[in-house]
């Protein structure tokens, strides 16, 4: 499915787009303010967000510097449509970060054109991951850097699953893929939904990272393991979840047993401008992480320590 972000105001070009993306499976995701399109990331992955209107355009382009400052939707494409805009309108378009501005009558084959090779190019270059389509490790520590620098109080988690390697090997990578799939969209809707102010990345594999309000970590933490310990029961086999394990090779090519995959989080929290740099952070996540997965069952566990 693709989805589009449709902001339409004075002029009609919904049907025009369909005409022109020439796509059976296309979802046009309509939106009039800023808060409605933070809602629509929470459910979908944004392929292109488009912003048409006629007249003075000025709320569409401070809609439009919003967008680009976002951390997440800054990650879609941005086009905008004018059918008659001055030179000033032009040029602050594309200053607030926009990657197409169409203007004139409605040119399908020019803009279908122009559309491909914006989804195609913003799908090519930039840092997200290709099977979740999150933020990569480029765009999360840009991200986290970003929050050291201007001092706020954050709390970075560092969510895998253990065991992960033995279910794809047994499994497959076709079931194994699927279950990364699901951990992404599990993590995206609980912190998405619980503050505006978060963040989600997928550094690869079964890794990810999503920043919180230190505030949040009690409730949002919970809620990705209440959800993934319900859901992870359906991913594998009725007679594997009653005998409460997998047999297969492990890294020393011997069989082993191996139980129900489980969610470790290790969470590292930023206070008073405790951390100068992402390399801090990192080296005490790594530390963490390894003691986090040895507790039993799905876990998360808060360092309280200060850095070492």
């Amino acid at each position: 499915m693709f989805y589009c972000a449709l902001y339409q105001n004075g002029v009609k070009i919904k049907q025009k787009l369909r005409q022109s993306l020439n796509r059976k499976r296309i979802s046009f995701l309509p939106f009039t303010e800023f808060i409605q399109l933070e809602g629509l990331i929470q459910k979908h992955i944004l392929d292109l967000v488009i912003i048409a209107a006629q007249g003075r355009f000025k709320v569409e382009l401070n809609l439009a510097k919003r967008i680009k400052k976002h951390p997440i939707l800054s990650l879609a494409p941005l086009v905008l449509y004018h059918p008659h805009p001055d030179r000033k309108t032009l040029l602050t378009g594309f200053n607030s970060g926009a990657d197409e501005f169409f203007t004139s009558r409605w040119n399908h084959k020019l803009f279908a054109s122009k559309l491909k090779m914006i989804i195609t190019r913003s799908r090519r270059d930039l840092g997200v991951n290709p099977t979740t389509r999150l933020p990569g490790t480029s765009i999360i520590e840009r991200e986290i850097s970003k929050r050291i620098k201007r001092g706020q109080n954050f709390a970075a988690c560092y969510a895998d699953l253990d065991n992960f390697k033995a279910y794809n090997d047994y499994y497959g990578y076709h079931y194994g893929d699927s279950l990364i799939k699901m951990t992404s969209e599990i993590i995206r809707d609980v912190v998405y939904s619980s503050t505006q102010d978060g963040f989600v990345g997928h550094i690869g594999g079964d890794d990810f990272v999503f920043v919180i309000p230190p505030k949040k970590i009690h409730p949002v933490c919970k809620e990705i393991i209440r959800i993934f310990d319900r859901m992870i029961i359906r991913r594998y086999k009725k007679e594997d979840v009653l005998r409460g394990f997998i047999v297969t090779t492990n890294r020393r090519g011997k069989n082993e047993r191996f139980p129900i995959m489980t969610l470790s989080i290790a969470v590292i929290v930023n206070q008073r401008r405790m951390f100068k740099h992402l390399g801090e952070i990192s080296h005490m996540i790594a530390d963490l992480k390894s003691f986090t997965k040895t507790l039993p069952g799905s876990n998360y566990f808060i360092e309280r320590r200060r850095k070492y």
